[in-house]
């Protein structure tokens, strides 16, 4: 019995100094990063801020997690919904990421939940603001250092009628994010008494828009709301200026209608009012740094999108700055990002029980091509996630 006591410590002894030494070894790997964005398409502006964004963020930490190097493992996700589980399996079981980052598209969001699920990878959303992510399919290795839709269009549903508009038209793409857009704006704008007189749904990705320009002007609404984005939000602010409604007839929208647009909009952007989470022109120190280091490092001023990838690499820094650069407790891990608070460049940012940022929603207005603060449409907001069982 002494025999199997000895023999049995010795083995555990044993066990235990190669379990730490793997665990040294691996903490001396490089922390893998798989990018699920996209890098062609509609959506790719998108992509690229939000891999610089993040990429700053590692730079300012000396390249470096917690005193590891990274390695980035960039996959195109051509913002296309079938081909999501794929190429999330391919970063998860193939390239053994420490963490996904993605998507852009609501749509590839339901797809990478799925396999999240499955696998238990840990997957940090910098931009897809399907609420279901941290509402109904919360999972407590899913996080998200963005918004869902709600967040940032129900707080222009009170803004709007505040203004005194009591008729509007709302129009976005037919898709799942467009359309959780305009429930957050409609819940709000109609709780105040507001009537929606048309909601219209346009084929996602189409920019032909004169049909419903024709349709919007013949309901001689008080104002227009609208989710579009990238070069969808372009073709549609362009076409509402050129057909001479933007004269009669206010058009507002989530942020992301404007949003890193502001050079192609032009003239035809000005006096354009939205909501959203971040302007470049917040008067915060950690904004006017980050502003001129964005500035320095792409030579050109940052937006949301890149805000959110900044964020995403200023979270990884930090709760893996506290870990140690040891990413080997999967629990630990998960519970130290949970409880990461920023600085960030859009305000005051932490994480809820479903691992939705609480943050700032602002109203913005273009002037003189930037978007201007008007004011703090709603402060350290929180997003409805009753359903988040974790």
């Amino acid at each position: 019995m002494k025999t199997f006591k000895k023999t049995s410590l010795a083995t555990l002894l044993s066990a235990t100094t190669m379990l730490s030494a793997m665990s040294v070894a691996a903490n001396e790997d490089p922390v893998k990063l798989g990018l699920m964005l996209p890098y062609s398409g509609t959506y790719t502006a998108l992509g690229e801020a939000i891999t610089n964004g993040l990429k700053l963020a590692i730079d300012q930490e000396g390249g470096q997690l917690g005193g590891r190097d990274v390695e980035y493992i960039e996959l195109d996700s051509e913002a296309d919904p079938s081909k999501a589980p794929q190429n999330m399996s391919r970063l998860v079981n193939g390239d053994n990421v420490d963490f996904v980052i993605g998507p852009v598209h609501s749509g590839v969001a339901m797809g990478m939940l799925r396999v999240a699920k499955q696998t238990g990878a840990i997957t940090i959303i910098p931009n897809a603001g399907l609420g279901a992510a941290t509402n109904e399919l919360c999972m407590p290795n899913v996080f998200r250092t963005s918004f869902s839709m709600w967040q940032d269009s129900y707080p222009m549903g009170k803004v709007a009628y505040n203004q005194g508009h009591r008729k509007i038209v709302t129009i976005t793409w037919d898709y799942a994010g467009g359309k959780e857009d305009l429930a957050g704006f409609e819940e709000a704008f109609t709780a105040e008494g507001g009537e929606i007189v048309q909601q219209i749904l346009v084929p996602f990705p189409s920019t032909e828009f004169q049909s419903y320009l024709t349709q919007i002007a013949s309901l001689e609404p008080d104002a227009v709301y609208t989710f579009f984005a990238g070069g969808g939000g372009v073709s549609f602010v362009r076409d509402y200026a050129a057909a001479g409604l933007n004269e009669s007839i206010p058009l507002l929208g989530s942020g992301f209608l404007t949003e890193g647009n502001l050079e192609a909009l032009g003239e035809a952007g000005e006096g354009v009012m939205t909501t959203l989470h971040y302007a470049e022109t917040l008067e915060n120190n950690a904004n006017q740094s980050f502003v001129t280091a964005y500035e320095n490092a792409y030579g050109e001023t940052p937006d949301t999108y890149a805000v959110q990838g900044y964020d995403t690499g200023m979270m990884l820094a930090q709760a893996l700055s506290v870990l140690g650069g040891d990413t080997s407790d999967r629990e630990r891990l998960i519970d130290v990002l949970a409880n990461v608070q920023l600085a960030s460049p859009r305000g005051p940012l932490s994480f809820s029980a479903s691992h939705h940022p609480i943050q700032n929603v602002y109203l913005r207005e273009i002037r003189d091509g930037k978007h201007e603060v008007v004011s703090i449409a709603a402060e350290n907001l929180e997003v409805p996630d009753d359903a988040c069982q974790m």
